[in-house]
């Protein structure tokens, strides 16, 4: 289907592709081999328990010493700038 990218750099989604997602407003966008790739995103309510947040990080197998050492890169980086 034909998008247009408008004069602010926006695009709107035909109907028949919007209707395929029900109740998403996000989607994440990457650039893949000259592609636009758009992904669906689940906003989480801020309210969300801490139980939930580590039920999450468990399941895509990420563990306090990986968000230790993403900290630590991220910080690094920061202070490279």
């Amino acid at each position: 289907m034909l998008t247009k990218k408008t004069t602010k750099n926006q695009l709107t989604l035909p109907k028949d592709i919007v209707k395929e997602f029900p109740g998403i407003e996000y989607f994440d966008a990457v650039v893949e081999k000259r592609r636009i790739v758009l992904t669906p995103v689940l906003m989480m309510p801020a309210d969300g328990s801490l139980n939930e947040i580590r039920e999450k990080t468990a399941a895509f197998g990420i563990s306090e010493k990986d968000v230790r050492k993403a900290v630590s890169w991220t910080r690094k980086k920061r202070e490279q700038e």
